[in-house]
């Protein structure tokens, strides 16, 4: 029997980056988590312990840093995009990177009616996210780009049925064409290219997938998420697929009826587990290799 290395990567995980930009007196703030991973020809790092060709997690640590002042922050695909291209370049046996990237928003908090200079609130409307998985250096590099968002929780009130479903005899659930459809989405689609303009694109990438939620009447979640990613495709040929992670957070009528009280449809209990989770890809038929680009992307089918 023989016994080799498998696959592996290594890196620094969740570097919490404030960058403040005070280049005038209205500042400005871009809040990142950074997690970094270097893979390659790192056998004897493992195998002897030998460590020559290891870029370490501390200085993967330094450069995210320092690149925040040297090199601004933008937006968070260019950064990454940046991150990869250097560490590759520095790392004796790296042959491929992996950048992720979450970055939380801030709202100015409004003042006499305008929003401060310097005063911020956290926005609650989801955090954006980038995965960049990056092949080799160079002219020859590949460079895939998948950009997202996560814990955008949505709610509906109304506008969302269930029913015909199949039954068998340990069903219970009673079917319904009014119901509270909510979800804390998970949203992630990939570039067909690097020619992007990242903040325009994923700014109406994230309008078009609020609009779609509240306008399709909904017979399932699942149609949701297929007309939400249809609608991405066919609006932004710049994208080659999108994927969802959807957890139906269910919302149960409260019987009120022990206390004499009619409740059509005003008070729920919101049960957090347990949760159908809701999971889809939409693509085009003509989609481009997707390559490395769901390296080490969990939570997807």
């Amino acid at each position: 029997m023989a016994i080799q290395l498998g696959r592996n990567q290594y890196g620094k995980a969740e570097n919490r980056i404030v960058r403040v930009y005070r280049d005038t007196d209205r500042h400005r703030i871009r809040d990142l988590n950074v997690s970094s991973s270097l893979r390659g020809r790192f056998e004897d790092a493992h195998i002897t312990g030998d460590q020559s060709d290891i870029l370490t997690t501390d200085t993967q640590k330094n450069t995210a840093f320092a690149f925040a002042k040297e090199k601004g922050v933008d937006a968070i695909e260019d950064f990454a995009l940046t991150l990869a291209d250097h560490f590759i370049a520095r790392s004796p046996g790296a042959d491929g990177a992996r950048i992720e990237i979450e970055e939380y928003g801030w709202d100015r908090i409004p003042v006499d009616g305008a929003g401060h200079d310097h005063s911020f609130v956290r926005s609650e409307a989801g955090t954006r996210t980038c995965v960049v998985n990056m092949d080799g250096s160079g002219p020859n590099r590949q460079a895939h780009v998948i950009s997202g968002l996560k814990d955008l929780v949505l709610f509906k009130s109304t506008g969302s049925e269930f029913h015909g479903f199949f039954e068998d005899k340990y069903t219970t659930l009673q079917p319904t064409k009014d119901r509270i459809m909510a979800t804390s989405l998970v949203a992630r689609w990939r570039y067909d290219h690097l020619d992007v303009a990242w903040d325009k694109s994923h700014a109406a990438i994230k309008a078009l997938l609020l609009r779609q939620f509240a306008a399709v009447h909904s017979l399932a979640l699942q149609q949701t998420l297929y007309s939400m990613g249809r609608a991405v495709l066919e609006q932004h040929p710049e994208v080659a697929e999108i994927k969802f992670s959807a957890p139906n957070k269910h919302h149960f009528l409260v019987d009120l009826s022990p206390f004499h009280v009619e409740n059509h449809g005003e008070v729920f209990i919101a049960a957090d587990r347990p949760y159908g989770l809701i999971e889809a890809s939409v693509e085009r038929d003509d989609a481009s290799d997707p390559g490395s680009a769901w390296h080490a992307v969990p939570g997807f089918c």
